[in-house]
């Protein structure tokens, strides 16, 4: 069997808060999709870090076309570190570095600062820690996974795989596991076990691979139209400076990554997509999903262009800009889906089976079509 390689594995938000559990969404709600990556950072694994630096987008690209009764459902990630001597030993050298969120600049930031170092990698504990502590759906129709890499073998550590992945497939959590080096030798370390045990799929992935560079006809296109995409975010409240900093910065580290056009138009796939929400900083998502009450906001929560604008004339402003974003999220959803057929065309005689974000694809689709999620055909 081949080795595969590594176009991603995801991110985010800070969280110290342990978990208690979630209803499921009502019924004018989105479908929920609950992804934690539980990621080997000792000094083995820098090959491992720098991909999943640049393959956040394209797992999350992955549900744009999935749908659930008819809803694009809302995709929500979760990140831990494991294996890290900078960590302490008596929480088994894991972090939770970020809870479910579906903020994915922060969790792509998050990304960005993991660092390696030595350390005794314990499969079992960190996933009985992110079993235990995040904030998991209760929803039997939530689609919930756990992906675990790492090279060591599963066996390590005091807490017993075998009983951490029966408890999270107790909990509806799908566990699947990516060695990361030689398939014999993963078979070797138990990582099949644990995928087996918990409804899962067992993977191994070359994390020296880089993904192809491909120049395609639409990426100044694409550049040119994220700008001015960029262009209708409005920063409110206590952490909208940092929310646009943050969006920038994340630009432009899909901007310096190897294979840069490719990370950036699988950026841009995911901004012109419904899985990009900002509610927490940018105005006009926080006004479409009913968290920000132009006519009761206090005037120094307000961005500083809608300050300038009188009261009564605000809504009118927030909805011509909600217009424009949608305008341009669909011209650039169009630009990225010509980019997908040209770049199909360029590397048609490559094995697909080399890359890692086929086989996690085919993961993802087929556990998620276990919870009535339908993905159109690529």
């Amino acid at each position: 069997m081949k080795v595969l390689t590594l176009p991603f594995i995801l991110t985010g938000l800070i969280a110290t808060a342990i978990a208690s559990p979630v209803e499921g969404p009502k019924a004018d709600e989105r479908p929920i999709v609950q992804l934690a990556l539980l990621l080997d950072t000792s000094n083995s694994m820098d090959g491992l870090i720098a991909q999943a630096k640049t393959q956040l987008w394209q797992i999350v690209n992955e549900f744009i076309a999935a749908r659930q009764d008819g809803k694009a459902p809302k995709v929500e990630v979760a990140l831990y570190e494991y294996g890290n001597t900078r960590l302490s030993s008596d929480s088994g050298h894991i972090r939770l570095v970020s809870g479910l969120t579906d903020d994915l600049d922060k969790i792509s930031e998050s990304l960005f600062e993991l660092k390696t170092s030595g350390g005794d990698e314990f499969c079992g504990w960190v996933i009985r820690d992110a079993v235990k502590d995040l904030k998991w759906n209760t929803s039997s129709k939530v689609y919930k996974a756990v992906f675990i890499a790492g090279n060591e073998p599963f066996t390590q550590g005091p807490v017993k795989y075998n009983v951490a992945c029966k408890e999270a497939i107790e909990k509806g959590i799908v566990i699947n596991t990516i060695h990361c080096g030689d398939m014999s030798a993963g078979i070797k370390g138990n990582w099949p076990d644990g995928a087996k045990l918990a409804d899962g799929k067992f993977m191994t992935i070359d994390t020296n691979a880089q993904i192809a560079h491909v120049d395609a006809p639409q990426d100044k296109a694409i550049a040119e139209v994220n700008a001015r995409l960029n262009d209708t975010y409005f920063a409110y409240g206590v952490r909208g400076a940092e929310g646009k900093m943050r969006q920038v910065q994340q630009d432009a580290n899909a901007a310096a990554a190897p294979a840069a056009p490719a990370v950036k138009a699988a950026r841009a796939k995911t901004k012109a997509s419904a899985n990009y929400s900002n509610s927490s900083w940018d105005a006009l998502d926080a006004v479409k999903e009913g968290k920000l009450d132009l006519a009761k906001a206090k005037e120094s929560e307000l961005p500083e262009e809608l300050r300038q604008i009188v009261p009564e004339k605000r809504a009118a402003f927030v909805a011509e800009k909600q217009k424009q974003r949608t305008e341009l999220q669909a011209e650039l959803k169009k630009l990225s889906e010509e980019r997908d057929k040209y770049v199909a065309t360029q590397l048609k005689d490559q094995n697909s089976a080399s890359r890692l974000d086929q086989a996690v694809s085919s993961a993802v689709r087929e556990q998620a079509a276990r919870k009535a999620f339908v993905f159109e055909k690529k």
